[in-house]
């Protein structure tokens, strides 16, 4: 009796505007545009079915299907990219979705893959994302997102702070968890999910997994031996370039 393989869809949120760097979609890296960068990675995974580049910018949407992706218009108003991509899986038929955020140009697929199958494997959660050990730099860094984990890869917080905060004066980055932009949903949980009003501690922390914390969902946290580069700012861009020649 032939299985049913489970139609995993691939969504890019990428919009035009930005406010600490500005139209950060197309900017280069190593002369390729960060969105078909992010595209190409994904292409990789091994548990895509299909990977479309969601935007509010025809721009973008030239630059990928130049690169021989699949891009769709979607609105303008979106606050945020799981908004966006929810748009886009409440019209295509599939069992999961993943949204990868497209600032990520150097997220590993094979990182990604394995949050896919931790997901299908758990019937009792319905979102699952990845984390990676974060160095001393990392750990200090206010614009890095940090997450700390039950015994169990459940997520109990995520932070923009340094947690968990080690009173006795632990070496900073010990013991302390980076999240990456990636985040896996059951589809009807994604749609659930996007219908919600923003809770207050993803006001507070400007985090939109928050969300689902403050509303009793488990998120299932993958350890990842491959760190990734979100790009936020000019810096982050002037790193990219590097890491990119290095490639």
């Amino acid at each position: 009796m032939a299985t049913h393989r489970p139609l995993t869809l691939v969504v890019i949120p990428a919009r035009y505007g930005s406010t600490r760097l500005h139209a950060k979609a197309l900017a280069l890296i190593g002369g390729i545009p960060m969105v078909v960068r992010v595209l190409q990675q994904a292409r990789r995974m091994k548990t895509a079915t299909r990977v479309i580049v969601a935007t509010d910018d025809q721009r973008i949407a030239a630059a990928v299907q130049a690169a021989g992706g699949e891009a769709m218009m979607t609105s303008p108003d979106h606050p945020s990219g799981t908004d966006r991509v929810a748009e886009v899986a409440r019209n295509i038929p599939c069992d999961f979705v993943v949204n990868v955020q497209g600032d990520e140009p150097f997220i590993d697929p094979a990182a990604v893959d394995a949050a896919v199958t931790a997901l299908i494997a758990d019937p009792s959660c319905n979102m699952s994302t990845i984390c990676v050990e974060a160095g001393i730099e990392a750990a200090r860094d206010p614009a890095v997102t940090k997450v700390v984990r039950d015994r169990k890869g459940y997520a109990l917080y995520f932070s923009k702070a340094m947690i968990p905060h080690d009173r006795d004066g632990a070496p900073p980055g010990a013991r302390i968890e980076k999240h990456l932009g990636v985040y896996v949903f059951r589809r009807d949980f994604l749609l659930q999910y996007a219908a919600w009003e923003p809770t207050p501690l993803e006001r507070r922390e400007k985090l939109e997994q928050l969300r689902a914390l403050e509303r009793g969902e488990r998120i299932l946290v993958v350890r990842s031996a491959s760190d990734s580069l979100g790009i936020d700012t000019q810096h982050d861009l002037d790193r990219a370039n590097a890491m990119a020649v290095k490639d």
